[in-house]
């Protein structure tokens, strides 16, 4: 059983879990960066802590500008498990999930989305680099609009999530 993080900004207590699976996610981003991608990914994990699925941003140009690593993790997720458990299971990413990804997490039917990085912080890292056109459309907003709920914990481990992009976007 994991022991819940103490918690200031009014949402539920964060578990010892959410907080591994992120680091996770960002160490794959450092490993993206290493083998030449945008430094972003994603895990879907089941509610029992299995890992379901995994993404490293694969939007490279000159290629798919949609395969960011949620959507990628999202798919292949939606793919291996049923609608219910994935009602259940957790999105989390190295940065806040754009609004295409975030349709993805909302169209398969992930249930939670736990992000490293906030957009807001991501667009000062990038600035205006033409390989990460950022929205500023944060995700609850997108997640708002649908007929479903779906559980929002970010931004957390900002810091550590922004160490992949320091000179990355330069």
């Amino acid at each position: 059983m994991t022991m819940p993080t103490a918690r200031t900004d009014g949402q539920a207590p964060l578990a010892e879990r959410d907080v591994e699976f992120l680091e996770r996610a960002i160490t794959l981003a450092e490993e993206g960066v290493a083998r030449g991608r945008h430094p972003f990914a994603a895990l879907v994990v089941a509610a029992r802590g299995d890992v379901i699925a995994q993404g490293v941003n694969n939007s490279m140009p000159p290629g798919d500008p949609t395969q960011h690593a949620e959507l990628i993790a999202a798919a292949a997720a939606a793919r291996a498990v049923s609608l219910d458990e994935l009602g259940r299971a957790t999105l989390y990413s190295s940065a806040e999930p754009c609004a295409m990804c975030a349709g993805a997490v909302y169209w398969t039917g992930i249930g939670r989305v736990v992000y490293a990085l906030s957009e807001a912080r991501l667009l000062a890292l990038t600035g205006d680099h033409p390989e990460n056109p950022t929205l500023s459309l944060p995700c609850r907003e997108v997640f708002a609009r649908g007929q479903r709920r779906v559980e929002v914990v970010g931004p957390l481990l900002e810091d550590e999530a922004a160490a992949a992009h320091l000179g990355f976007w330069s």
